[in-house]
């Protein structure tokens, strides 16, 4: 099997497999504030995620960083429950620049925090390697391609509930951010 092939694979299954539910979670809790003719500022803030988890990735993989994985176990639903929260505090339903700029940085710094989560293994799995820097780009290609995914799932959702179930957009927020709330306190406590 090609190497770019088997990364890229890796990298999908990575943030679609149920059990990576902590990043399928904080991408919807990342879209809920917007719609679907939002997409293009939706796909600007998942690739800010991309970028901090390949950031963090290419880091741990050259040996540059290691963090406690006990302390990235809180940090990471932490980062969910702190979008979800800002969520609940955005009021206004037009676009703002100012804040999208601010979510764009703030979501790139969460993106350095969940690639720590998987940069142990990605590290034993490079670790055989004696290029990392093509499997380390087509994993992170197959998680943007992934991440692509659940947003178009997730804007397909708030649309049958914004547009033709009359949910407003308000409401749709306080339900998917508000379990996001629940979600990451039962983590952090539990």
């Amino acid at each position: 099997m090609d190497i770019f092939y088997m990364y890229f694979k890796l990298g999908f299954q990575h943030i679609i497999d149920i059990n990576a539910y902590d990043h399928i979670l904080f991408v919807a809790i990342l879209c809920a504030v917007y719609g679907v003719n939002e997409w293009k500022q939706v796909l600007i803030l998942v690739s800010a995620f991309t970028i901090g988890h390949t950031t963090t990735l290419a880091l741990a993989s050259f040996n540059i960083i290691s963090i406690s994985a006990k302390l990235v176990e809180i940090l990471i639903p932490v980062t969910i429950l702190i979008t979800a929260i800002g969520n609940l505090l955005k009021k206004e339903n037009r676009f703002s620049k100012k804040l999208h700029i601010y979510k764009y940085i703030l979501t790139m710094f969460f993106g350095l925090i969940h690639g720590l989560g998987f940069s142990s293994y990605l590290r034993a799995l490079l670790g055989s390697e004696s290029n990392i820097v093509k499997p380390l780009l087509a994993f992170n290609l197959g998680l943007e391609l992934g991440q692509i995914i659940i947003v178009v799932v997730f804007l397909f959702l708030a649309f049958v509930f914004i547009n033709l179930l009359k949910t407003r957009k308000r409401e749709w927020n306080l339900v998917v951010s508000g379990a996001g709330i629940g979600i990451s306190l039962m983590f952090i406590i539990g």
